[in-house]
């Protein structure tokens, strides 16, 4: 068994981020009553939101903006969108869905039952994300599977952000695990894969989405389940 120490990115990998905020901003959009206020049509604020946050991210990623400004930016700029410049419910949309969002538990398809499987067969997990200490560890206890890992490593906690080779690093010192038996497992070609690569780690490209990747991964599969004929 060449690999001991397995490192799963969360959002988009295991925890299906996008199905998860969709039920909070409906939510959102029902408790806070945003028809009324000019947000017409849930659908189309869905995806605004999406890409809004997925951009602030990239940004974020690279240092240009902070936690804080990510957080309340994406809902500002979703309400924007449909020419609502107000501050304050961006604020109180941003302080509810951050409270809202850790508590849902919608996984991937076979999230449990490979996590299961690699358990089994003595694979050391663990998790290496970019997002926030007390948010991702509320997100994996809420949907069951935090027995699973040894270590979760956040960019909060080691001060580092996916695909800078330092939390790599960071997560091999923590971990005790050598390069040579770890590998990184993840939805975000840039940030888990090209990062992990840089950092002298093999990689799974876990393709939910069907993308045309630029770059190749060690393996690429489109379902969790096709892992099992990986490890």
């Amino acid at each position: 068994m060449k690999y001991k120490h397995l490192f799963f990115d969360l959002d988009h990998t295991l925890w299906d981020f996008d199905a998860n905020a969709k039920l909070t901003l409906q939510d959102l959009y029902d408790t806070l009553k945003l028809e009324e206020r000019g947000v017409d049509d849930f659908g189309r604020f869905y995806r605004q939101y999406l890409e809004h946050n997925t951009k602030l991210w990239a940004r974020y990623r690279n240092g240009f903006i902070k936690q804080a400004e990510l957080r309340v930016k994406r809902m500002q700029l979703a309400l924007l969108d449909f020419k609502i410049g107000d501050e304050p419910l961006a604020q109180e949309m941003s302080r509810r869905f951050l409270e809202m969002l850790p508590t849902r538990n919608i996984l991937f398809p076979y999230a449990a039952e490979i996590l299961d499987y690699l358990t089994s067969k003595n694979y050391r997990l663990h998790l290496i994300t970019n997002g926030f200490e007390e948010v991702q560890h509320h997100k994996i206890n809420n949907s069951g599977i935090n027995h699973y890992f040894d270590k979760v490593v956040t960019s909060e906690g080691s001060n580092s952000l996916k695909p800078n080779k330092e939390i790599f690093d960071f997560a091999l010192a923590a971990t005790g695990a050598r390069k040579e038996e770890s590998i990184m497992l993840g939805d975000d070609l840039e940030a888990d894969i090209i990062g992990a690569a840089n950092a002298g780690l093999d990689q799974v490209y876990i393709n939910h989405v069907n993308k045309l990747p630029g770059f190749k991964p060690t393996y690429t599969v489109y379902s969790l389940k096709e892992l099992e004929a990986i490890f």
